[in-house]
This record gives C-alpha cells, sequence and structure tokens, in this order.
C-alpha cells in the first residue's frame, strides 16, 4: 500500500488585538504556549504553537493583532504581521462574537483577501452571548470575507466548536513533512516561555496605564536543587509604575511571582522557584537596542 498522504503547513491566527487568537493557539496545541489575558495587545512577538491530528500538522503563528504603529514597538509588531502573513499557507480570521464588527476587522479582511491566502473564519467567544447573537454574528463574518473557506463558530476557552474547526485542516494545508517531533508544542525558548508567563501573571493584575509600557527580561535558568531556578526582571518605563508593579509592602509584585510560578512549573513540568526584580527602563519601547535585547 503506499504511504498515507501528509499534509503540514503554517497557519496565520489572525485578528484584531483581543479576539481571543492566544487563548485559541493555546486550545488548539493542547499547551499553554501564549500568553493570554483580556486585554488587548498582549502578543507582542510571534508565536508559534504546533496543532497535530492524524496525518496532518499545523504550525499556528499567533501574531500580534494588526494596529496602527504608534512607537518602535508596536511598528515592530506590525512588521511582524506583515512577514508572517506573507509566508504562510492559509489563515484563521478570527472575530469576536461579542462585538460589533468594526474598521480593524474590515482592514484585515482587505488585506487577508489581497493575500490570496485560504481563509477559515473563526467566530470565538460564542460562551459570551446568546444563540441569536451567534447567527448574527456569522451572517456578519460571512459578507466580512465572502471568499472563505469555512466558518466556524468556537470558543477557545471552553473547548466549544473546537473539534470542527480541527477538522478543516487536513483540507486546508498542503501536502508536506511533519515539521515537529511529537510531545513538542513550540518553538519558544525556555527564556521566551517563561518572559511570557511571566508577563502574563503581571498583566492580568495590574492597572490599564501599566501592561503596556510592562516588559520581562529573564536572566537566568540554572536547575536548582528541586527544579528550576528562575531570575528575571520587570521592566516598566517610569518610577511610578514601579510603584504599582511593586505594590503596598511588595505585595503586588508577590502576588505576580505566585500566579507566574504555577503557570511555569505546568510548561516546565518540574516545580520553579522565581526571583522576581523590579526595574526602570526608560522609553524602553522607542529603544531599538533593548527591543533586540528583549527579542521584540
Amino acid at each position: 500500500m503506499p504511504d498515507a498522504v501528509l499534509r503540514s503547513g503554517l497557519v496565520a491566527l489572525a485578528g484584531r488585538p483581543n479576539v481571543g487568537k492566544s487563548t485559541l493557539a493555546n486550545a488548539l496545541a493542547g499547551a499553554h504556549v501564549a500568553a493570554v489575558s483580556a486585554r488587548p495587545q498582549t502578543t507582542r512577538r510571534r508565536v508559534l504553537a504546533v496543532a497535530r491530528g492524524d496525518g496532518w500538522q499545523a504550525v499556528l503563528l499567533d501574531l500580534p493583532g494588526f494596529q496602527r504603529p504608534a512607537d518602535r514597538l508596536t511598528e515592530r509588531m506590525q512588521d511582524t504581521v506583515d512577514r508572517t502573513v506573507a509566508d504562510t499557507d492559509a489563515a484563521l480570521f478570527v472575530l469576536n462574537a461579542a462585538e460589533e464588527i468594526g474598521k480593524g476587522d474590515r482592514f484585515i479582511a482587505e488585506r487577508l483577501k489581497a493575500s490570496g491566502l485560504p481563509v477559515v473564519v473563526v467566530v470565538n467567544q460564542v460562551d459570551r452571548v446568546e444563540r441569536d447573537r451567534i447567527a448574527q454574528a456569522i451572517m456578519r463574518a460571512t459578507e466580512l470575507v465572502p471568499d472563505f473557506r469555512a466558518i466556524h463558530p468556537v470558543s477557545a476557552l471552553t473547548g466549544e466548536g473546537l473539534e470542527a474547526l480541527r477538522a478543516e485542516f487536513p483540507a486546508l494545508l498542503p501536502e508536506g513533512p511533519m515539521y515537529f517531533p511529537e510531545g513538542v508544542s513550540t518553538d519558544q525558548t525556555q527564556d521566551e516561555m517563561a518572559a511570557e508567563m511571566i508577563r502574563e501573571a503581571a498583566i492580568q493584575r495590574l492597572r490599564d496605564e501599566v501592561p503596556h509600557a510592562l516588559a520581562v527580561q529573564v536572566e537566568e535558568i540554572d536547575d536548582a536543587r528541586r527544579g528550576v531556578r528562575i531570575e528575571a526582571y520587570v521592566l516598566v518605563e517610569t518610577e511610578s509604575q514601579k510603584g504599582i508593579v511593586v505594590g503596598k509592602g511588595g505585595r503586588m509584585i508577590r502576588d505576580i511571582g505566585t500566579q507566574a510560578r504555577h503557570v511555569l512549573s505546568e510548561a516546565f513540568g518540574q516545580p520553579v522557584h522565581l526571583d522576581l526584580q523590579v526595574k526602570v527602563r526608560p522609553k524602553w519601547r522607542r529603544d531599538d537596542a533593548m527591543l533586540d535585547r528583549l527579542g521584540l
């Protein structure tokens, strides 16, 4: 008998900030590889997540949300989006069922149509709306992307609709090799994963004005007597932001560390000992050398 045909390829997750792309990537990969929060612009770098099934493997590229650049950081984020979409085999266009179609959605739809990529529309967060709202969201999506391959209402948070979405991949992907072996869910290094999980814990707890000015720099990951020890800096741009991140009596940074340790221990599969310090780096988002150092 001839060998079974294997299908694989690169699939861009495109959508406005805060439509749930990272939650969807994690759900499809079956692993926590992308930082998640309710705040927009959580994803800053391209994060690779590997979804797989019987005879297929989709390398999902969780992208920063399409946006108008405001500084060197967001300029780089948008460059990442543009380059990645140009190199992929297909796209998942993620919309939020709980929100009206906006200018950002229409802008992305035009970019995807111009790319010529096969597009599957994913209407996410259906767990947040009534059934009639889901039907309305699907109808609006069909008008937005008339040449879509398929449309799937899902909840990346609860898992609703994900199996039907996964069944779409074999027809979406070209023939190709399996790029990653079993058990590998991302191409991120330990340093990158640790930085993302610490930043996730921080932005889930902080006020609106702080998360966009916050970054995490991992200095060292070493073996410990039991598990691993991670030393990292939480970077902010002003002394007032530092005060918020540290919190009264150091309570905020301790809470961030506790949450991050829990997530990191699950991701690393062993106990994690975390040493966090907060440092001020004025205007780091406009500093190319600092952005290079952070891998952004």
